[in-house]
């Protein structure tokens, strides 16, 4: 970007002071410049898309407020400074209303004026140009292919409905415990979108305390109550056009349940402490690890703002019911983190591997993550061993009621967690559990449980 030319046009019918600004201008060699001296010439030359016009105010073939009024209508991103042999702030006042960027008034300092309002205008453009790249780069970043890692059943259907929502601006709601990814699929789904180049903000309901949520999705105006020193846009204003990710909306209070209602349906909102209506346009992307229809049914939330959001329902499924995508999912992770610590690549023994995939993951994708980092920290040798991977205790007994099974399976693991920690003693055992010691004896002979 920085290879193309700014293109400046200078229109002044007094051919001396339209090279005077010429001169002054081309002392930065980036600046590419033509002079003319009729608006007619000018804006039959607006299909090169100037960056900047000077435009002379006292045209004789045109007014200064209708060519201003051309140039913006033919190109609309151009800035346009007036120039103005009087100080009229009346009318200075209605050219900036039209869309000029600066009047400045001739007198001896009018060029470096003019070239302080360029540079200005430059820096503009180029920060829009930077925020268009890492628009772009954002957008490549959270391309389905490179973003969402997984060759499993189940996240082949979480693909199919991540490219449905992206095609639509239709609200989607994404369930799944903690852990899964929602945040992150909610940026993929805005980023392919067509609104990619708006604003995407988040919010995390959850963690903003009641008092203040109304003023973060809403805004405030000044005096609305104490602290309030100054008008604060809201999460709602400033994803206009774009995309609000509203996170764990379980958690929201159901006094502010209406007012979110509200937005919904009339889409706008009103400043907390103001009375003016602000219309906003934002795609809705809500998540949670709650079963809202449960939450529904309990009277902790409301229904019609359940079937306002339920939208395109996109349910993200647990590590432990994605097989290999462990794996998968830890070389990634693997890699990533040598990587940016500028270790070597390590790899899993068949033991890790195994440990890997045993383990059921209350903490989801981001456990793994954590677990595999450690490991490479941990191991001292290119290959990551069993003892390297670090499943805490308090995980194992997370991991105990985090795969539902019947109540049998569930005792006999119990029991024979007791019996091993106490070399086999069935009477001792019985005697901790408060149950009978004929149960474990009957258990031990059908082969339910093992003995040392």
């Amino acid at each position: 970007m920085k290879n193309i030319p700014f293109k400046i046009f200078i229109l002044d019918d007094d051919v001396w002071y339209s090279e005077l600004l010429e001169y002054h201008l081309s002392l930065n060699p980036d600046y590419e410049l033509k002079k003319f001296h009729s608006a007619k010439d000018c804006l039959d030359n607006m299909y090169e898309r100037p960056n900047v016009v000077t435009l002379d105010y006292s045209l004789p073939d045109k007014n200064g407020a209708e060519v201003l009024r051309k140039i913006k209508e033919q190109s609309p991103d151009t800035q346009v400074v007036v120039i103005s042999g009087q100080k009229d702030v009346a009318t200075a006042v209605d050219l900036l209303k039209k869309g000029a960027y600066d009047y400045i008034v001739k007198d001896e300092d009018t060029p470096e004026r003019v070239w302080n309002s360029i540079n200005k205008i430059r820096e503009n453009v180029s920060l829009r140009e930077e925020i268009a790249q890492l628009r772009e780069e954002i957008g490549q970043k959270y391309d389905f292919s490179n973003f969402i890692i997984g060759n499993s059943d189940a996240m082949k259907r979480v693909f199919t409905m991540m490219a449905k929502a992206a095609k639509t601006n239709i609200t989607v709601s994404i369930t799944g415990e903690t852990g899964t990814g929602k945040e992150l699929v909610a940026k993929a789904i805005h980023y392919n979108s067509t609104k990619k180049k708006m604003p995407y903000v988040a919010v995390n309901v959850a963690a903003i305390p009641r008092e203040l949520i109304e003023s973060e999705l809403f805004g405030h105006e000044k005096g609305a109550f104490t602290g309030a020193v100054s008008r604060r846009l809201g999460k709602f204003e400033e994803a206009n056009k774009g995309t609000i990710f509203l996170d764990e909306i379980g958690e929201l209070d159901v006094s502010l349940q209406a007012k979110l209602l509200r937005v919904l349906q009339e889409k706008e909102i009103t400043r907390v402490g103001g009375n003016s209506v602000v219309p906003v346009d934002a795609r809705i992307i809500v998540a949670t690890h709650k079963d809202l229809a449960d939450e529904v049914k309990k009277g902790n939330f409301r229904e019609d703002l359940y079937y306002r959001l339920l939208g395109l329902p996109l349910h993200l499924p647990p590590l432990r019911d994605r097989g290999a995508d462990i794996l998968v999912l830890a070389k990634h992770f693997m890699d990533a983190f040598a990587k940016e610590n500028g270790i070597g690549k390590k790899t899993l023994s068949a033991e890790a591997q195994e440990k890997l995939l045993s383990h059921s993951y209350p903490g989801n994708v981001r456990e793994l993550k954590a677990v595999v980092e450690l490991a490479v920290v941990m191991a001292d040798e290119h290959v990551i061993e069993d003892p390297d991977i670090n499943l805490t205790a308090s995980n194992k007994a997370k991991d105990f009621l985090a795969i539902e099974r019947p109540l049998r399976e569930y005792t006999t693991e119990i029991i024979q967690h007791f019996l091993d920690k106490y070399d086999s003693n069935v009477l001792l055992v019985a005697d901790k559990l408060d149950i009978g010691k004929s149960t474990i004896y009957r258990m031990i002979q059908n082969k339910e449980l093992v003995t040392r």
